[in-house]
Order: C-alpha cells, then sequence, then structure tokens
C-alpha cells in the first residue's frame, strides 16, 4: 500500500495543476471545516510517530505546545536531512513539494501557526527552487496566504536553508540557527513546544511526519491506525542502499520481515552476485550495526520485522533501531572495521563541540580506529575504544553524541572479532580489510 508515493509516478506532479487534478489539496478543504483541535485528535488517533527518528508520536507532540495567550505560535518542518544513508525526505521535496506543502498547511491550522518555516539543508540548494515554486503555487491559488477558503485562518510558509552542518538536525540547534545564530543545541527544559523559535512555542517535525498528515486527515486517524502493527501504524519509507541490486525510496506497511525487504523483488532484490548478507544498519548511521544472523531473528527466535518495536526487540544488546530509515546492506565482503571509521570520523567531524564528552571523545574515537584499520592498533585499543564510547553516551546535551557512541559500540559488540584481526595482522588489515581493497586516506595515521 502507497499512501504518500502513491502519485510519485504521476508526469508532472510536481507542479500544482497535475497535483491539484489529483486529489491534492483535499485535506486542506477538510480540515478547515473542523477545529484545530479536532485535527490533533485525528493525528493522535492515527498512532503517527515521528517519522525523522525518534519516532515520539506526533499527536501528542503536538498536544504539549503552549497557548499563551497573544503569543504567536509557530510550525518549523525540519528539512535538514544529514543523516549518512538517508535520502527520503530529498525524494518526497523534489518530487512531491505540494504534499509538504498541504501537511503543513493542516499542521499549521491544528497548532495555530500562522508562520511556518521550512529548515532545509544546505546541500539541497536545487530543491530550495522547487519548494519555493511550489509555494508560491499554492499561494497564487489560495491555499496560502490571509484568510484561507474564509475561514479567518491566515498561513504562510518560508523556506530557510541550512549552512550543511549535520548538528542542525536535532530541533533545537535548528532553532538557533534559524534564528541566526551558530547552531549549537539548547539545554532542555525549556523544551521548544514551550519556548521554541524567538522563544514562542513551536512545534518541530520532520518531513515525512507532515507529508503523513494528509493521508490520516484523507482517510481518518483510525483507518490510517489500521495499517501497520502495533504501534507501528502507517506506512514509512525506507531510504535503501548499500549491497543491494535496487537501491531507492521504498514505502512499506511495516509488516514486511526484514528478510523479505531485501530479497523480494519487491524492494531491494537481494544482494549483487549472490553474495552473502553481513550486517546492516537499518535506520541510518547512528543506529547500532546488525549482524545476519540477529537480522533476521529477534532475541526470542522470532521473526524480525520492519517496523519500531521489532527491530528494537532485545534492546541494543540485539537489537536496533528504526531511526530515519536508511537501510544499509553490507555483504560479506565489506569490513566493518573500515564502516565504523568512515563513521567515527563524520561525527567527529560534525560535532559542534559544545559538549567536552562529545568534542573530546568523538576524535579519540576515530583516531584510535584509525590506528587500527591501518596495523598501528593495539588489544587494549579495542577496550579503550569501548570505554569512550560508553563514557560519550548520555552525557551530552544533544543526541549526536549516543550517534557518534552506538555504532562503535555495537560493531565492537557483534565484531570484535574483526578488530582482533586487525592488531594481530597489521600488514594483511592494510590491504586485505576482509576483501575491501585499500584505500587510500590523505589524514596520516596517529602515532
Amino acid at each position: 500500500m502507497k499512501l504518500l508515493l502513491e502519485n510519485a509516478h504521476i508526469e508532472g506532479i510536481r507542479y500544482y495543476d497535475a497535483y491539484r487534478k489529483h486529489g491534492g489539496y483535499r485535506s486542506v478543504e477538510k480540515a478547515l471545516k473542523t477545529t484545530p483541535d479536532e485535527v490533533v485528535e485525528e493525528v493522535k488517533k492515527s498512532g503517527l510517530r515521528g517519522r525523522g527518528g525518534a519516532g515520539f508520536p506526533t499527536g501528542m507532540k503536538w498536544s504539549f505546545l503552549a497557548k499563551p495567550e497573544g503569543v504567536p505560535r509557530h510550525l518549523v518542518c525540519n528539512a535538514d536531512e544529514s543523516e549518512p544513508g538517508t535520502f527520503k525526505d530529498r525524494y518526497l521535496m523534489e518530487f512531491l513539494p505540494h504534499l509538504l506543502i498541504e501537511g503543513m498547511i493542516v499542521s499549521a491550522y491544528a497548532l495555530g501557526s500562522n508562520a511556518s518555516y521550512i529548515y532545509i539543508r544546505g546541500e539541497y540548494a536545487w530543491i530550495v527552487d522547487i519548494l519555493e515554486q511550489a509555494i508560491a503555487e499554492a499561494k497564487n491559488n489560495g491555499w496560502l496566504g490571509k484568510n484561507l477558503l474564509g475561514t479567518g485562518f491566515d498561513c504562510e510558509i518560508y523556506v530557510q536553508r541550512g549552512a550543511g552542518a549535520y548538528i542542525c538536525g536535532e530541533e533545537t540547534a535548528l532553532i538557533e540557527s534559524l534564528e541566526g545564530k551558530r547552531g549549537n543545541p539548547r539545554i532542555k527544559p525549556p523544551f521548544p513546544a514551550i519556548q521554541g523559535v524567538w522563544m514562542r512555542p513551536t512545534v518541530v517535525n520532520n518531513v515525512e511526519t507532515l507529508t503523513a498528515v494528509v493521508p490520516i486527515i484523507n482517510m481518518g486517524g483510525e483507518e490510517y491506525a489500521k495499517i501497520g502493527v502495533g504501534r507501528s501504524t502507517g506506512t514509512k519509507l525506507i531510504s535503501a542502499c548499500g549491497n543491494i541490486n535496487k537501491p531507492g525510496v521504498y514505502e512499506i506497511t511495516m509488516n514486511e520481515s526484514v528478510e523479505e525487504f531485501i530479497y523480494s523483488d519487491e524492494f531491494c532484490g537481494g544482494i549483487p552476485k549472490g553474495k552473502k548478507l553481513k550486517a546492516c544498519i537499518p535506520g541510518g548511521s547512528s543506529v547500532p550495526i546488525v549482524p545476519a544472523n540477529l537480522l533476521f531473528k529477534t532475541a526470542k527466535g522470532e521473526t524480525r520485522y520492519m517496523n519500531y518495536e521489532s527491530l528494537a526487540d532485545g534492546g541494543f544488546a540485539t537489537g536496533t533501531m528504526m531511526g530515519s530509515g536508511g537501510f544499509i546492506v553490507l555483504d560479506e565482503d565489506q569490513c566493518v572495521v573500515r564502516h565504523t571509521l568512515t563513521l567515527a570520523r563524520f561525527y567527529s567531524h560534525e560535532s559542534c563541540g559544545q559538549c567536552s564528552p562529545c568534542r573530546e571523545g568523538t576524535g579519540w574515537m576515530y583516531r584510535i580506529l584509525k590506528n587500527i584499520e591501518y596495523g598501528k592498533g593495539k588489544m587494549s585499543d579495542i577496550d579503550l575504544l569501548w570505554d569512550i564510547q560508553s563514557k560519550i553516551e548520555g552525557n551530552t546535551i544533544c543526541p549526536l553524541g549516543d550517534a557518534a557512541a552506538w555504532p562503535v559500540a555495537a560493531a565492537i559488540r557483534h565484531f570484535r572479532d574483526e578488530f582482533e584481526w586487525h592488531v594481530t595482522n597489521p600488514e594483511e588489515a592494510q590491504t586485505r580489510n576482509f576483501g575491501l581493497a585499500h584505500y587510500a586516506d590523505p589524514l596520516p595515521v596517529v602515532a
């Protein structure tokens, strides 16, 4: 079943005329005939969970929004899609921009936001033009501006480009950047629902989350909740990449098994050249890697499905997270140490430096992993890595510290033998890398 990508194949669907012809903006018409509280209630009934990574119930998040008398409220769309392995929001904005705008109008009405913002990743420069054009089309056709459909509700949407910082995917860092300041995360509380943009009540939602509001209003929250499994309701977009035959963006109903998703022709189409599966990172680079033997079965021996609860079954010792839906597949030839080094380098570079454990710890992990990868490591380095990641996790203002620690912890937990092999076979490690050819690295090994 496709709810978000149902019309993605239609020629010209990026533009207003085609979008409207195929049912576009019906949810706005329906929502504006009800009260804002009724819209919030429908979203609560749907069981929609945030699609940006945390998976927090969207309707509950909306209900936390403070409504002080005479103080403006704001809706902010988090389009700073910087998680490695994730590109679903880019697809939505590039090919279905009006779907996002429609979802934002309905959400803004529910929240009482007259001025809403799309904070978009700086590298998505060409998509800014697409969004600006779509906003102009929507406004020219009466869907934005003053007194929408004669209801007295005013709604404007503005696009703000980021400057290419991963940290600005965190909602309070995004708010700081939106206000024109350095994108450092804020200490919470107060939470954005109380004091967000310009210290006004603010809700920050991901692109996919806001687009999902459209089918929820069109079909009703209870009908939406019937799709999926348990608390994993509705459909979910997955960005599939790595060693698969059919990389791309897929919409799933979250009752597909992980094995089915990887090997069926409907989705990833299996692994090239008939190679075996080694591991998978199912929710973007920040979630724990899972080896093949735990990817298809939970800790209880049950089939593992593509949903929030099943992927997390067993906790981080044996499970992982749905996260942002960045599904990265590794075949038998891939080197886990090499991949972990690549991720550690990314998080070290992207740390804002505000918290000492993250600022210093991410750099230490990167340098130690680099030594291990290039034949300069010691057995004690593996335990040192474990100790460092444990001191980062849970000790920072924002989740970037956790995002840097979890991949390292999971890699050591499940693939410690590979780390030890690199230490005991230093010369071979530099060239073999468990099947990977040696990649030149311009950065020197730390002595």
